[in-house]
């Protein structure tokens, strides 16, 4: 991986906390000869408490991107352990591509999220607090589902590539995968 862009939120980011940042990722590279490049986001707010370093980085890759974000008690920290997860994502998303390239069975998706944590009570109704924009490219559903398991989300909004209609692949209690297309 080539090209990396650095972006410091609320600091300034130091030569030394750039390259810090470059040398760790480069170690990303072992995992996918597809990465083309990364965005790394660090920025401080010492209004959360013992975490107030945080580093995001987004790793394009050929058919998609990888995500992740951490944070830690200084930079350097925060971005050891945002690696150290983008290589188990990369990990998984290398083996589900070499799956579908050998035809064999896929990689199981994992387990749904273990209920009965509790629940705090909302005084107040809830309402927008983010707008995330998402580029819409065209892609099979499997790729859709590929991609939102390397993202760690639960849904995916698409195009669909074989009707061209913007579609939704969510990951169903079952395990398996549904998908919800316009009427």
């Amino acid at each position: 991986m080539n090209i990396y862009q650095t972006i410091g939120r609320n600091i300034d980011v130091t030569d030394a906390m750039r390259t810090y940042a470059e040398d760790k990722l480069q170690k990303l590279d072992k995992f996918s000869e597809q990465i083309i490049d990364a965005k790394v986001v660090m920025s401080y707010n010492d209004r959360v408490g013992g975490q107030p370093a945080k580093v995001e980085v987004q790793v394009n890759v050929a058919n998609g991107m990888v995500r992740a974000e951490e944070r830690a008690v200084d930079h350097y920290a925060a971005v050891d352990l945002v690696v150290d997860k983008l290589e188990r994502q990369l990990k998984k998303v290398k083996g589900r591509h070499e799956a579908k390239r050998d035809n064999a069975k896929p990689v199981e998706p994992p387990p749904a999220p273990v209920e009965g944590a509790a629940e705090e009570e909302v005084e107040e109704p809830p309402r927008i607090v983010r707008t995330k924009r998402h580029v819409l490219r065209p892609m099979a559903p499997e790729d859709a589902a590929m991609e939102m398991d390397a993202l760690g989300h639960d849904f995916y909004v698409f195009r669909n590539l074989d009707t061209d209609a913007v579609s939704v692949i969510y990951l169903r209690e079952d395990g398996h995968y549904g998908i919800i297309e316009p009427a």
